[in-house]
């Protein structure tokens, strides 16, 4: 396993769990109405799960050291909105497939199905390891599982359930090389063009597959990463923003496989 990376230059931005923990939900984001109804075609719980409820018994690999339980209310919002947590791997970076049995059934699935392209696996297991951990997501489908017309749209991540609502789940990296070099905006920008394939995924998945809202999940390498992209964010067109919640995980310790895996 590579161990580059495995701190900041300034040596404590990449590892301390106290920093700019949560920025909450975006000013601009309207009051969420918790009566709001779903269309009671997304709400049927009788679809199956890829991966069940996460056993808060179980062992865990990472520490989730930020705030949870926050996106429930937001599902019925039509308003985009902003989050951040953190998640700390302290010294012990993940080895795949040795330590993958003490990932959620949801997060094996992933790993195991595998992505439509690319080397992000690792990356999208550890996003929705912490929407399940954190905000009791289950797993309905992985990425190879989800059915578009046409079928070259481009692709959501992952379909999971969050209180019986469909939901899907949009995952990327933001790090640069090396990866303690500053993080500008201008490569920041990738959430734009993640933003404008959620909006395109979302018109051309299948009725079947239909998700009520998307999120994009941002695993974040420092926290100069996560303040580009909230940067970003904020200073993009409102059609573009839409309707999506940006999910910002920033990543303490040995995160190196989230990112050169």
């Amino acid at each position: 396993m590579m161990l580059w990376g495995a701190g900041c230059s300034d040596g404590s931005a990449h590892t301390d769990p106290d920093a700019s923990r949560d920025a909450g939900p975006a000013d601009d984001a309207a009051p969420v109405d918790a009566d709001l109804p779903f269309d009671a075609g997304h709400a049927d719980s009788g679809i199956t799960m890829d991966g069940g409820p996460w056993d808060a018994g179980a062992t865990a690999f990472g520490e989730i050291a930020g705030p949870c339980g926050r996106l429930g209310a937001e599902l019925g919002a039509s308003t985009p909105s902003f989050f951040q947590t953190r998640l700390d791997f302290a010294m012990d970076g993940f080895d795949d497939p040795a330590e993958r049995p003490l990932l959620t059934a949801g997060a094996q699935e992933i790993l195991m199905d595998g992505t439509a392209g690319g080397s992000s696996g690792v990356s999208e297991a550890f996003a929705f390891e912490v929407l399940a951990r954190c905000e009791n997501a289950t797993l309905v489908k992985s990425e190879t599982e989800i059915v578009y017309v046409p079928a070259t749209s481009p692709k959501t991540d992952m379909l999971v359930s969050m209180g019986d609502v469909p939901v899907g789940v949009s995952v990327v990296r933001a790090v640069g090389f090396p990866p303690d070099s500053p993080y500008t905006t201008a490569e920041a920008l990738i959430i734009e063009r993640k933003l404008d394939d959620i909006l395109e995924s979302s018109a051309n998945v299948v009725a079947a597959d239909r998700w009520v809202k998307q999120i994009l999940v941002v695993m974040a390498y420092a926290d100069m990463h996560a303040e580009s992209i909230r940067t970003v964010w904020e200073g993009l067109d409102p059609a573009t923003r839409a309707d999506t919640i940006v999910y910002v995980v920033v990543t303490d310790g040995e995160d190196t496989p989230v990112y050169f895996e």
